[in-house]
């Protein structure tokens, strides 16, 4: 399925790629590193479904909202983030799967003259062992985490720091990604944005950010680069 909603603009030099939902369904390795986080602190695992309602926004964000969600003090935060740290990183890459279509669509946008940066909300000692793991690693001439700006998506300013990094204009730069937070920070930094249809967006129809295009495979993006 794809769903222009406006043309995407003509000249465009570089995609900045999201990670978690966009590319790779990482969701079992968070149910995994928090089930082992939450066990080491005697707290009752998260449901898989909250945790798909809740990434995306960072993995400080996501503790703080697990441990709300079963009623465990802010206190623990700290500890919490410790716990989650040591688990992610023993299992990351062991439970989650490349959504079908992305090497295509990779190599498609490769192909189409499009230089690519991994741009995510994930801190970078999870996104770059993840990528590797995954083999996608050599797609992309730069790979920001959540913790290599100041700010985090849906703020512009990673965003905007990409296309630095590139040598790129924002409007000749596309977002690619999965939810709202990418939509938005796309629309505040000035970049063209298309979001797929099957990852995680707060449990929300990804129609409601409004970008310009939506599509169910990122090999779909190319051919709209060509119309």
């Amino acid at each position: 399925m794809t769903q222009p909603l406006s043309p995407l603009p003509a000249g465009l030099a570089a995609a900045i790629v999201d990670l978690d939902g966009t590319m790779v369904d990482t969701v079992g390795d968070f149910e995994a590193a928090l089930g082992h986080a939450w066990a080491d602190l005697g707290l009752p695992p998260v449901g898989r479904d909250f945790i798909v309602r809740t990434v995306g926004k960072g993995s400080e964000h996501l503790i703080a909202q697990c441990l709300a969600a079963v009623g465990a003090p802010a206190a623990l935060q700290q500890a919490a983030w410790q716990r989650y740290q040591h688990h992610y990183l023993a299992i990351n890459g062991q439970h989650s799967a490349v959504y079908p279509g992305v090497v295509e669509g990779l190599q498609a946008l490769r192909a189409a003259g499009l230089r690519l940066v991994c741009l995510t909300n994930k801190p970078g000692a999870f996104a770059r062992p993840l990528l590797a793991a995954k083999a996608l690693d050599g797609f992309f001439e730069f790979v920001f985490g959540g913790d290599a700006f100041t700010e985090k998506k849906p703020h512009p300013l990673p965003l905007l720091k990409a296309c630095d990094a590139l040598g790129t204009l924002p409007a000749h730069t596309l977002m690619v990604g999965d939810s709202s937070n990418d939509a938005a920070a796309a629309r505040a930094a000035g970049c063209p944005v298309v979001l797929v249809n099957y990852g995680y967006n707060h449990g929300e129809p990804v129609e409601n950010a409004r970008p310009d295009a939506i599509v169910s495979r990122l090999g779909a993006i190319a051919p709209m680069l060509r119309a």
